[in-house]
């Protein structure tokens, strides 16, 4: 299987990464107007760990439900994550692999530690970006249609940051999702910096705002990230980071043959 596929626009491509309407993925409701509305602007739904375990008959990517936890002050379910994983990761388009709001390189290396596990189970997995990551560290890690960047972080990180992380994954050829874009100009933002998809709650829950929204998730900005060489060498020669590079060739390794080993 393959990762989510834009839906059907005229598109513009460049170095080989095309803009086209990104994906939009609204928080998971039950309200059926809000539903009908979705479903008639062709948005998916994103389940959280932390929500209601229903598809409703729609596309669907899973979220680990760290950022609800964070808000709360809850402990990471890792049990409950599992099952999830185990009863909806197969039909998923992405897996958001659990993570450290705002936790740097602690919330990779957990990150790093989940990756394995889940590229058994589904076809993609996102690992969230925070603050104090870097393209630096993600540059061995990523790989095409396999693992993705989802731009998580501090609101005010993300939006300095999110130009940057779509340049990093233009050039490798890597899905890009941004998180938490519940307003037009913010869908813009997404679009500039070559976002693949984007999510937010706001669409869920007031179906009068879908429409402005949905507006803005089609268009796309034919000045959006190309592919550069020069970036991922500069990213590439950066210093050091102080990561377990263990659980980098872990992640190089050990999913790819299990993968085979499946095939």
């Amino acid at each position: 299987s393959s990762a989510p596929r834009r839906r059907e626009a005229t598109s513009w491509c460049q170095f080989g990464r095309c803009n086209s309407p990104m994906i939009g993925y609204a928080s998971r409701t039950g309200t059926r107007r809000n539903l009908v509305a979705l479903r008639s602007a062709q948005w998916r739904l994103l389940i959280s760990r932390q929500g209601v375990w229903r598809t409703e008959g729609f596309p669907y990517a899973l979220d680990n439900g760290a950022w609800s936890d964070f808000r709360t002050g809850r402990d990471f379910d890792d049990e409950r994550f599992k099952t999830l994983v185990d009863r909806l990761g197969g039909q998923a388009d992405w897996i958001v692999a659990p993570d450290v709001v705002a936790g740097g390189l602690a919330s990779l290396q957990l990150s790093l530690c989940w990756v394995p596990h889940l590229l058994i189970r589904t076809r993609l997995v996102l690992i969230a970006v925070q603050d104090g990551m870097g393209p630096q560290d993600l540059v061995n890690i990523v790989m095409p249609r396999r693992v993705g960047i989802f731009l998580g972080g501090s609101t005010e990180w993300k939006l300095a940051t999110m130009r940057q992380w779509g340049e990093f994954c233009a050039a490798k050829g890597v899905y890009y999702h941004v998180a938490r874009v519940n307003s037009a100009k913010r869908m813009a933002m997404a679009h500039q910096a070559g976002a693949d998809s984007v999510d937010g709650s706001s669409a869920s829950r007031y179906a009068v705002t879908l429409p402005n929204l949905d507006f803005a998730v089609r268009q796309w900005d034919m000045w959006a990230p190309p592919t550069s060489r020069e970036r991922i060498i500069e990213w590439a020669s950066g210093p050091a980071r102080d990561v377990d590079d263990r659980g980098k060739r872990r992640l190089r390794n050990e999913p790819v043959r299990a993968i085979e080993r499946l095939a």
